[in-house]
C-alpha cells in the first residue's frame, strides 16, 4: 500500500461531503438498505472514497441481506487493516483503509462458507466504484 496519508479534520471536511465525513472520519453508519452500491453486478473495483486506495473487487461482493454492500475479502491483504471496535456494547472488528485510516465497516466471520467464511460489511458511502477496472 502507499504512503500513509494523513490531513487535519478541516481538510477532511472540504474535500468529503457531510455523510462522508460522518462515515469515514468519525466512525458512523449508513442506514441499512440506502447506499447506491448494493445490489450493482457491474464489473469494477471499489476504491476509497477519502484516499483513492483500490479496496474490494465487485466479483467478491455478496447479497448477505444485512442492508450494506458485503464482500468476502479486500483486493489485497494490505489495502485494509483490521481493529477490534467494542462501541455500542458489541464486539466487533472494524475495518479501515490502510492508506488514510478511513472508516470503512465491519468484518463477521458469517460470510460464505464455500470461500474465505468473512463479510466484510462496507458503509457504500465509503467506498468510490470503477467500473471496467
Amino acid at each position: 500500500m502507499s504512503d500513509k496519508i494523513s490531513k487535519s479534520d478541516a481538510q477532511w471536511r472540504e474535500q468529503l461531503t457531510p455523510e462522508q465525513y460522518r462515515i469515514t472520519r468519525e466512525k458512523g453508519t449508513e442506514p441499512p438498505f440506502t447506499g447506491d452500491h448494493q445490489t450493482s453486478d457491474e464489473h469494477g473495483i471499489y476504491h476509497c472514497v477519502c484516499c483513492g486506495a483500490a479496496l474490494f473487487e465487485n466479483e467478491r461482493k455478496f447479497e448477505a441481506g444485512c442492508g450494506w454492500p458485503s464482500f468476502d475479502r479486500p483486493l489485497a491483504d494490505a489495502a485494509v487493516e483490521e481493529h477490534f471496535d467494542d462501541s455500542h456494547a458489541m464486539r466487533r472488528v472494524e475495518v479501515v483503509c490502510s492508506r488514510c485510516d478511513a472508516h470503512l465497516g465491519h468484518v463477521f466471520p458469517d460470510g460464505p462458507a464455500e470461500t474465505t467464511g468473512l463479510r466484510y460489511c462496507i458503509n457504500s458511502v465509503a467506498l468510490d466504484f470503477h467500473p471496467g477496472e
